[in-house]
């Protein structure tokens, strides 16, 4: 298998989070989505540290694996630490955002199904 780093539907892939991470800065957001089909999505979030998560609830399932940094996250009116290794399961629709952020953080977000497959559903 090789890295697919540039690619959005490998049957097959490994990525790489430092490349990937690049990518994500050269497109001046903290969102990059490296993988698209049709059940589900995944991207690489980044957080710097201080920053203001301003993402809104999502139609999909959502899991975030914390890969580096720490913060909270406020789910539903619960809120959790989280650094490298948290993983948290947010269902659609529900209310939730990073905060409190001390270190850059990067996180895995994987969306079932694909991110937007059910606009307007939550």
């Amino acid at each position: 298998m090789s890295d697919q780093t540039g690619s959005a539907s490998p049957r097959t892939a490994a990525w790489n989070v430092a490349r990937l991470d690049e990518r994500r800065s050269a497109s001046d957001g903290p969102y990059l989505e490296f993988l698209r089909v049709p059940d589900m999505s995944a991207g690489l979030y980044v957080l710097e540290a201080g920053a203001m998560d301003r993402q809104l609830p999502h139609a999909e399932d959502e899991i975030y694996a914390v890969i580096s940094g720490s913060g909270r996250l406020r789910v539903d009116g619960d809120d959790v630490a989280v650094e490298p290794g948290t993983i948290a399961f947010v269902a659609a629709g529900v209310e939730h955002r990073f905060r409190d952020i001390r270190d850059r953080l990067t996180i895995l977000v994987v969306f079932g199904p694909a991110e937007r497959s059910r606009a307007g559903e939550a």
